[in-house]
């Protein structure tokens, strides 16, 4: 009943979840068999949104990825690093050097990037096809 109110997806704002440890959250994707892909987020950023809603939601919705997103602004956030260290969102963001949003990362339990990142939308036809050729090389590493 709660479906028939619903507007469509690309209606309403929707975001991915907000890890509070990217260690921990990369150990669960890791225990699936996945990468752990990560979107550096903007609020207000329409290229986020695009990669978010069109992507990675329906793919998570899906169990195709274990997606969560950090919002590079967010300097009062707590996030608990790859190494345990504990750190705001923005400047995780900032180690990554993830300067540009959305920025989409691969990472494996240790932290490593297992796949080269997706920087941006520059052909927005193709991306999801970019983004599937990055996760079939992450999980390749995975294994």
């Amino acid at each position: 009943m709660s479906d028939i109110a619903t507007p469509p997806p690309s209606i309403t704002a929707q975001a991915l979840p907000t890890p509070t440890s990217l260690r921990g959250a990369a150990q669960a994707a890791a225990a699936r068999g996945e990468p752990l892909v990560v979107m550096t987020t903007l609020t207000g950023c329409p290229y986020c949104a695009i990669v978010r809603n069109h992507y990675l939601l329906p793919m998570r919705r899906e169990g195709k990825v274990h997606a969560v997103q950090v919002d590079v602004m967010d300097r009062t956030g707590t996030l608990q690093g790859f190494d345990g260290q504990l750190s705001t969102p923005a400047d995780q963001a900032r180690a990554w050097k993830a300067r540009f949003t959305p920025t989409v990362l691969f990472f494996g339990p240790d932290g490593r990037e297992l796949a080269e990142r997706l920087v941006g939308i520059a052909v927005p036809d193709f991306y999801g096809e970019y983004l599937e050729a990055r996760l079939a090389e992450a999980r390749q590493k995975l294994k």
